[in-house]
This record gives structure tokens, C-alpha cells and sequence, in this order.
């Protein structure tokens, strides 16, 4: 019983999680996601009880998502271009993979930041990274201009997500189909990854 309980939660997990994403909380109703997991809402309801919780438990999931890769880059010992560039491929290859899930976060977010931003833990991991020291150092010994993460983080995951959010106004405006947007996207990335390796390193 527990293993069928365990692969019904699982199966009502994703299923909310695909629905929240496209729809968000307050386009969402319990009946889409009893729908999308082929279950009935009875049964839904009786494992997460309300709509609210289990929202809660899907937004805690993809905001880890979105924030643990960059932490566990941020903690490598490797050097700050190497460590700038791979945060960039990663972003990259998230978005392009799930481009919804920016959108979802930034939505929710902007509505209810109080509810949602409770827990800071993600947050201060990012203030407490092996970068912040790499950072630090770079500026001291006078090989990296000063910036601090607050600055740096931004420009890199919203020049990255800009190119796929947009993807719209890119392929109207510059006359591209999809495998045109695929070879823009791949040579933008690489200019995100030039312009900012060469503003922050200095005489390299």
C-alpha cells in the first residue's frame, strides 16, 4: 500500500507541477490537476488536502531547482572564467529545456513575494559560496574589477533567459525559423559568456 501510495503522490506531483507551470496558481484548479494525472479529484485532494499545499510544495521544488545547480558551480574549485562560463551553459541548457519554469517563478514571485520568499535559506547559500572568496580575493590581488554577486548574478541569468523568453520577437524580428533561432541562440550565449569574462577579468 505504501509503494502505491508513494507512486500516486509522485504521479499527482508531476502532473501539478506541469499544470502549475503553464497556468500558475490562480489559473490552476484541482480539478486540471486531477485531469492531468488521470486521477479523481477525490483522490487528489485526500493526498495533499488543498490546491494551496500542494502549490506550495511544487513552488519550493523548482525554486531549488533553479537556484541548487548555480550553488553547487558557484562551490567548485575552478577559476572564475571556467566557473562564469559553465553557470552560463547551465542556464542555457535549462531554459532551453524549460523555459516555463523562469516565467512560473518570476509570475508567482511578483503576486506574492512575502508568501513565498519566507524561507531565505537558498538565498544565503548564494551569499556563501566559494565565488564570494574567489570574488573577493580576484579585487584584492587586482585581477577582477570589483562586482559584487547581487550585480553579477543578474546580468548572467537574464541575458541567458532573455534569449528565450524573446524567442518570438527574435525569430519575427530577425526573419529566423527554429533551426535559425538554435544557431542564434548558441552564438548569443557565447558573446554573454565574452562580455562578461572580459569586463570582470582584468589583463587577461
Amino acid at each position: 500500500m505504501k509503494c502505491i501510495t508513494e507512486k500516486s503522490e509522485d504521479k499527482i506531483k508531476d502532473a501539478a507541477r506541469r499544470v502549475f507551470l503553464k497556468k500558475g496558481f490562480d489559473g490552476t484548479t484541482s480539478r486540471d490537476i486531477a485531469r492531468e494525472a488521470d486521477m479523481n479529484i477525490a483522490l487528489t485532494n485526500y493526498y495533499f488536502r488543498s490546491k494551496e499545499k500542494l502549490f506550495l510544495e511544487i513552488f519550493r521544488d523548482v525554486l531549488e531547482m533553479y537556484f541548487n545547480s548555480t550553488i553547487e558551480i558557484l562551490n567548485k574549485k575552478i577559476d572564475v572564467k571556467a566557473k562564469i562560463s559553465e553557470m552560463i551553459d547551465n542556464d542555457f541548457k535549462m531554459m532551453k529545456e524549460e523555459p516555463d519554469m523562469v516565467i512560473f517563478i518570476m509570475n508567482e514571485i511578483h503576486k506574492e513575494p512575502d508568501r513565498l520568499f519566507a524561507d531565505m535559506s537558498l538565498f544565503k547559500q548564494l551569499k556563501s559560496t566559494y565565488f564570494i572568496t574567489q570574488l573577493e580575493e580576484g579585487v584584492a590581488n587586482g585581477t577582477l574589477r570589483k562586482m559584487d554577486i547581487e550585480n553579477l548574478l543578474p546580468l548572467l541569468k537574464c541575458s541567458i533567459e532573455f534569449i528565450f523568453l524573446a524567442k518570438p520577437i527574435h525569430k519575427k524580428l530577425f526573419n529566423m525559423d527554429d533551426a535559425g533561432f538554435e544557431i542564434y541562440a548558441e552564438e548569443q550565449k557565447e558573446h554573454i559568456k565574452a562580455m562578461i569574462c572580459n569586463y570582470l577579468v582584468i589583463g587577461d
